[in-house]
């Protein structure tokens, strides 16, 4: 009997827990990690130095296009197959098309990279859209770069907390980052506290990684949100913890012993560090690398992801990518969280290749960026609509601005400490900048109470906006 079937009255389940464990059921087998086919060396080989190695060009057009996108078997299974060829045949083509470009990244536990032409290609595009120090100016204005940094650095903070779990919308949290509101529960804790841990590593960029800051960064990131507080800041002790299916609480991925992690961290950190390594791994590269085994070897008893793409980040600005501190790169993952979570199942099952998980986290930085310039277009565009209210004379951008947001929202009410939130500035240059709007008629004042007050469109704004769009 299917799920149709037999959902089709709740009456055939004694009770609710009886349907959440049947439907859980059937979610565990949908999600399910498929083991590929096993290859021996010698199939393997007998590929590789085949003669006339590739002689199907329809062969070859098929490979390179699952290569592009670094497809797994439960994927490639699927494809159109080119005569007398079976899918287990189809994956030996597939490992062994990727086999002369594998390189060994990282030696205990052994994880290897097939790198592709995409991923080369895509590296090389992002050095030259947000790695070195010229052109910043160019993409960022210079008098907008410190309110893009911090919209960003929020917009990072809250959708790495919401992966994890933090319940806050992103309205609510950026109004409590802005307006610095004391974290009212867990959620808005986690949400401070990477807001926080963002800052520390942009002020710290150009340190090295030490144990001694890894554990600060895990302390920063989890303070006052775990069962145990002793834990933030602390290696994990034990071997109770594992990796769960959110949904159905199946073990997905059991990390290795606790008495392996000082080792991991001494290889981490000089992972981190060191500018001469033997085999040249590019930098992004390497720093997705990082992010893949601060999750996978799991040294923290909760926060493994947090702090793993915080290092991430860490990782991109030390090495000179700059613009990294304007892109969300977690806001993409958020929006793609099975994805990002099967790229670390595919890289387990297949051996602990970790181009999956590579190939995942490339096209999400590919993403951000192209969302980068979306957004700086819009701001921009804006800048330029609050332009024309300078026509009105005696008056700073902010001010335009201020009006702007009245002429798109008749019905707004704003308040000193959104103006301090929105703009980055004291509240006594928030107040300086709504006086003369007030004296002027363009802006009204409103008391909320005896201490609390509101600014909303001014008697005379209507008349002096309709002059300032004939001009």
């Amino acid at each position: 009997m299917n799920l149709k079937q037999r959902s089709n009255s709740f009456q055939c389940f004694k009770n609710w827990k009886e349907f959440v464990n049947f439907a859980s059921t059937i979610i565990s087998k949908a999600e399910m990690i498929e083991t590929p086919p096993y290859i021996s060396s010698q199939q393997l080989a007998e590929v590789l130095f085949a003669e006339g190695r590739w002689p199907d060009r329809e062969l070859q057009t098929l490979l390179d296009k699952i290569n592009d996108g670094y497809e797994y078997w439960d994927t490639v299974k699927y494809k159109k197959l080119p005569k007398r060829m079976t899918a287990a045949e189809l994956w030996t083509y597939v490992k062994a098309s990727r086999a002369p470009h594998t390189l060994e990244v990282w030696q205990e536990p052994s994880l290897t990279l097939g790198l592709t032409n995409r991923m080369q290609r895509l590296c090389h595009e992002f050095d030259m859209s947000f790695g070195g120090s010229w052109g910043d100016d160019s993409l960022i204005p210079s008098e907008s770069r410190q309110q893009y940094l911090v919209s960003s650095l929020m917009e990072e903070a809250i959708y790495s907390s919401q992966m994890e779990g933090a319940a806050t919308t992103r309205k609510v949290a950026k109004d409590m980052l802005r307006k610095k509101i004391s974290p009212r529960d867990k959620s808005q804790q986690m949400i401070v506290n990477n807001y926080q841990t963002i800052n520390y590593i942009v002020e710290h960029k150009r340190e090295s990684l030490t144990l001694e800051q890894l554990l600060k960064v895990h302390r920063l990131m989890t303070s006052n949100t775990l069962d145990n507080p002793d834990d933030a800041g602390r290696l994990r002790s034990n071997d109770d913890v594992v990796v769960e299916n959110g949904i159905t609480h199946e073990t997905v991925h059991v990390p290795p012993a606790y008495t392996e992690i000082p080792s991991f961290m001494d290889s981490l950190c000089r992972f981190f560090n060191e500018t001469d390594s033997k085999v040249f791994i590019h930098p992004i590269i390497r720093g997705i690398i990082i992010h893949f085994m601060i999750a996978y070897v799991h040294p923290f008893v909760d926060g493994n992801g947090r702090t793993a793409r915080a290092v991430f980040y860490w990782y991109m600005l030390r090495q000179g990518y700059w613009l990294a501190e304007y892109m969300s790169i977690s806001r993409v993952i958020a929006k793609s969280k099975k994805a990002y979570e099967k790229s670390f199942l595919y890289a387990e099952a297949d051996r602990l290749d970790i181009g999956y998980f590579v190939n995942y986290n490339l096209n999400v930085l590919d993403k951000s960026f192209r969302q980068l310039q979306d957004y700086i277009k819009r701001k921009q565009a804006q800048r330029n609509n609050a332009n024309i209210f300078l026509r009105l004379g005696n008056m700073n951008e902010r001010q335009a601005r201020i009006l702007q947001m009245y002429y798109e929202n008749p019905e707004l009410v704003l308040t000193v400490k959104d103006l301090q939130g929105k703009f980055m500035v004291s509240p006594t240059t928030a107040k300086s900048d709504l006086l003369p709007l007030i004296e002027r008629g363009l802006v009204g004042e409103v008391s909320f109470n005896r201490v609390k007050k509101g600014y909303i469109k001014g008697s005379s704004f209507e008349k002096e906006v309709s002059r300032a769009l004939e001009k």
